[in-house]
């Protein structure tokens, strides 16, 4: 049975990083966005990461432009936003499709796992995944929910 182990994506750096560089740890997976209603929730991000790190919890963040337009810029321009902006020291990967035909084969899989509000579509950015220590998809919550709300679920996986 596929885990999340079994997918790379590529930093923002251009690097392939593996999964399963990230085995072991819970992982919380976000599609994000720099110029949404929601891109404030990377403090929020980033406070659960610097929390809940030295723990074993990754928080990894995949931009995405298909919401509205709201992640237009290249890969040096995220990078330098969101380290400037929102301090964010996690991991950033590359621009990704979440839904459709080029769709990334990660997504595909998490949404396959756990289906949302709009069965297995991604409503929008900041649609969060949390994954237990063996890979599997424990939990996807709406790009509402708050991260500083996802505490309780975090620390039940640590």
């Amino acid at each position: 049975m596929p885990s999340v182990y079994d997918f790379s994506a590529k930093s923002l750096a251009g690097d392939e990083v593996p999964l399963r560089r990230f085995e072991s740890k819970v992982l919380l997976i976000v599609n994000t966005a720099s110029k949404c209603g929601f891109t404030p929730q990377y403090q929020g991000l980033e406070a659960l990461y610097r929390e809940f790190a030295p723990r074993g919890l990754a928080v990894l963040g995949f931009p995405c432009n298909q919401f509205g337009g709201q992640e237009p810029g290249n890969a040096k321009e995220i990078g330098e936003f969101c380290a400037s902006k929102y301090d964010v020291s996690f991991p950033m990967f590359e621009k990704i499709d979440v839904n459709g035909a080029d769709a990334h084969p990660l997504y595909n899989f998490l949404k396959n796992e756990k289906s949302g509000l709009l069965g297995a579509s991604i409503k929008w950015n900041f649609t969060k995944f949390l994954i237990d220590r063996a890979g599997n998809v424990a939990a996807r919550h709406a790009p509402t929910t708050r991260p500083e709300s996802l505490k309780k679920d975090i620390e039940a996986l640590l």
